[in-house]
């Protein structure tokens, strides 16, 4: 037996330390949120009214911008699938259609901001809502970068492969997450503030 038939037996695939170390970044940007939204909860719990007057919520842009943000997570993962097949064009085209969706999220949000009435010092709610829909929107301003990262990278036709496509995984666990923390405070902004 040789030493390269030895190393040939004994080599296992082993998960990409760069996903866990993702994994373990967004477990804490998870217990970030969680504080926020336990925060949230908090004063709705104590608070008589909740919103209190003067600081309503509008739910058409934000619905808007829900089914855009949670649909643009679908096209993101056709991206990926796309790589996966080596067809490095579909990528690209998926993730240049995510970018373009998440852009026009942070423009509905800047929307929003300008037409609320209301600023982050009016009461304890729009301290809350601003801090928690300011903090998820330099997550998606963050996950734009990336997107936009793997698409300039994309321009070499040996940027991403089949077997070579780990950062577009990576950009799409990221997405996900801004997707998911959106939903709960979507749900917790927006819907329970109907009830």
């Amino acid at each position: 037996m040789t030493i390269a038939t030895t190393n040939e037996h004994h080599e296992e695939h082993h998960p990409d330390l760069r996903i866990w170390g993702l994994l373990t970044f967004l477990a804490s940007e998870s217990l970030m949120f969680g504080g926020f939204f336990a925060t949230f909860l908090f004063f709705r719990g104590i608070t008589a009214v909740w919103p209190p007057e003067a600081t309503e919520v509008e739910l058409f842009v934000p619905t808007i911008n829900t089914i855009i943000l949670v649909s643009s997570s679908f096209v993101m993962h056709f991206g990926v699938v796309a790589i996966k097949k080596n067809d490095l064009k579909g990528m690209q085209r998926w993730y240049a259609i995510t970018a373009i969706m998440g852009a026009t999220f942070l423009l509905g949000q800047v929307y929003e901001y300008a037409t609320l009435g209301y600023g982050l010092t009016t009461n304890v709610f729009a301290n809350c809502f601003y801090i928690m829909t300011g903090f998820h929107g330099l997550h998606v301003f963050v996950g734009l970068l990336w997107m936009l990262s793997v698409l300039w990278r994309s321009r070499r036709p040996d940027s991403y492969s089949a077997s070579n496509h780990t950062v577009v995984e990576m950009a799409e666990i990221y997405w996900h997450f801004v997707d998911i923390i959106w939903i709960v405070l979507f749900t917790l902004v927006y819907i329970l503030a109907l009830f």
